[in-house]
């Protein structure tokens, strides 16, 4: 009995829930059908039977929530950009070290775009994104270089030495970084390597230091005839360098005034370790105190507590990475790519660090720990810019603007059409004459005329609204139409005329009788509008007459990719906003379509 009543409970219950939701599929006819559904619950289950129009709407779903979350997550800074990396193709392999290069390491360094590592059995390994130009490619390592000790990368060159003391290059050498000088040895080995931007340093057993490479663009200022002999190691910034020598001390080697040259007077004395970022310089000292000095304002000088006394330090572009005799690593300075959030697994049993550019190895027994810039998933623009977070908070720019103007556009519309189609004549006339000229306007034309007026005049988000006005005022025109011709039919219905004899006011027969009974066709109409105002925009920002960058829309993303070497080379900066924007384009058309099909009685085919 117990089993019977819980059958049929749930078979009322899976009834009553089928009625619910109109989903019953027994043989009704027509007069059955009518009253068991709404009219709304009607155009639901028709919309949701086209696939097409479903399909549409989900992948529209799935931007939006794109564009609208994204920017939480990945906040723009406008003023961001970085030459160092610049055009880096999509991928996010800048740390992914070969099989080999994960237990003991015998020396690691990253470029720009790529990573560079001797293991422990003497042989080179590189990895990231390796092709400096079309002919240039990091991988082309030199042969027979011997069991090679340690590897310094440059931004687009690297340089190696072996345990005979022996330096080999590859990579950019248009401007002589790879131009290894022919007495190199005649100081006894070299015991360290430095590559730089454009330029090479090399340290001898002696103390003896050699340079080469473009030293126009770096203060580099070493007169070899006159050199005291006492250098251990160089650290190389963006433009210059620093030395520490055999009696501790910490020297600028430029000649020009800076703020890495300005050596603090705590630098000039006990120093074990030096290193350098872009725009400072960092020492630690006997005592395990941390100095740094230069340009400091991106948190660089604020040295964390650490757990043990520091013994060894690297630099990045923008951080430092300091080894202590604990095992623990610390970073600090600026994490725009997570570059000083340190994982809990190089918090113990660390042996070995290495770090430059936005990346840090932490070496253990087991194992390498790494942190910091893995790639960029989208690529990266002309400026250094992440091309996904660009494209995520301009694709907010693009739908703010179309939803702003379709808004404008509906309402404009709405109250023309309503107006003119239920007073009917002169106020028919005058409406539908005035509808006439903002049709006949040459949008576009008219629209680069009025950017071209405004220019710089206005501030940036002034000019952005004026552009969702803009757009809006001018795209009324068809929606006042549509709603005109719906109005003269419905006007003259019975409801109409018993809101007329018992006294209710015209404006509110209009907008509160008759529109509602016409929504459908503005719904359909407001939403085929906003794809077209989404593409005008873009078009209008590609034509650099609308939304001017650093703020960025699909539409100006597209307009800085009008190059032939961009299209050849560059794809991804075009690609992936030009994508987007034409699913989502194509998904609002579809979406709309759907709703016109299911609203319409005559599609539905019984």
């Amino acid at each position: 009995m117990g089993t019977e009543n819980n059958t049929k409970k749930k078979s009322s219950f899976s009834l009553m829930f089928k009625r619910l939701f109109g989903i019953n599929k027994k043989e009704l006819d027509l007069f059955e059908e009518e009253q068991m559904q709404s009219p709304f619950r009607t155009v639901v289950g028709n919309f949701m039977a086209n696939r097409l129009a479903m399909t549409a709407i989900i992948v529209f779903f799935v931007i939006f929530l794109f564009v609208l979350i994204g920017p939480k997550l990945m906040p723009i800074d406008l003023s961001y950009q970085e030459g160092t990396q610049k055009n880096i193709a999509p991928g996010s392999d800048m740390m992914k070290l070969p099989e080999a290069m994960k237990k003991n390491p015998a020396s690691i360094s990253n470029g720009a775009s790529f990573g560079v590592g001797a293991s422990a059995d003497g042989k080179v390994h590189v990895w990231g994104k390796t092709r400096i130009s079309k002919t240039i490619n990091i991988k082309n390592v030199p042969s027979d270089m011997g069991k090679v000790i340690q590897v310094s990368a440059g931004y687009d060159h690297v340089v190696a030495l072996n345990e005979n003391g022996e330096v080999f290059g590859w990579g950019n050498g248009r401007l002589g970084q790879l131009d290894i000088p022919d007495d190199i040895g005649r100081h006894g080995k070299i015991v360290q390597i430095a590559a730089g931007y454009q330029i090479t340093l090399a340290v001898a057993e002696d103390g003896y230091l050699y340079v080469w490479g473009n030293e126009n663009v770096n203060d580099i200022r070493v007169k070899k005839r006159t050199q005291d002999k006492d250098i251990v190691k160089v650290a190389v910034s963006a433009d210059t360098a620093v030395a520490l020598t055999k009696n501790g001390e910490a020297k600028h080697l430029g000649a020009e005034q800076s703020a890495v040259s300005r050596v603090p007077e705590e630098a000039k004395s006990g120093v074990v370790d030096i290193a350098a970022t872009a725009a400072t310089a960092a020492v630690i000292k006997e005592d395990g105190s941390v100095v740094v000095w230069g340009n400091t304002t991106q948190g660089l000088s604020e040295v964390p507590k650490m757990e043990g006394k520091p013994i060894s330090i690297v630099g990045g572009r923008y951080h430092y990475t300091v080894l202590t005799d604990a095992g623990k690593a610390y970073s600090w300075g600026s994490s725009r790519f997570k570059q000083t959030k340190v994982p809990a697994a190089a918090g113990s049993g660390v042996t070995a660090i290495y770090g430059s550019y936005y990346q840090n190895y932490a070496v253990k027994a087991d194992k390498v720990v790494t942190w910091g810039l893995k790639g960029y998933f989208l690529g990266s623009d002309e400026l250094g810019r992440d091309v996904l977070e660009r494209i995520v908070n301009g694709g907010r720019m693009t739908m703010t603007v179309g939803a702003v103007a379709v808004i404008i556009s509906t309402i404009i519309g709405i109250i023309i059409g309503g107006i003119s189609g239920f007073f009917g004549g002169k106020v028919d006339l005058v409406l539908q004459r005035i509808t006439e000229v903002f049709s006949a306007m040459p949008f576009l034309p008219f629209a680069m005329i009025l950017s071209t007026i405004i220019g710089n005049q206005v501030p940036e988000n002034m000019r952005i609204m004026i552009i969702m006005v803009i757009l809006g005022v001018l795209s009324w025109p068809q929606l006042a139409r549509l709603v005109r011709a719906q109005v003269l039919a419905e006007r003259e219905k019975e409801f109409v005329t018993a809101a007329r004899a018992m006294g209710v006011k015209q404006m509110n027969i209009v907008f509160k009788h008759i529109i509602p009974n016409v929504i459908s066709v503005i719904i359909v109409t407001a939403t085929l509008d906003f794809a077209s105002c989404m593409l005008t925009e873009a078009s209008l920002s590609f034509l650099g007459f609308g939304v001017q960058l650093p703020n960025p829309t699909w539409g100006n993303m597209l307009f800085g990719c009008v190059d032939s070497v961009v299209i050849q080379n560059y794809w991804w900066r075009w690609v992936f906003p030009a994508v987007l924007l034409s699913i989502c384009v194509i998904c609002i058309n579809t979406v709309g379509d759907g709703l016109r099909d299911a609203i319409d009685p005559k599609s539905n085919e019984k």
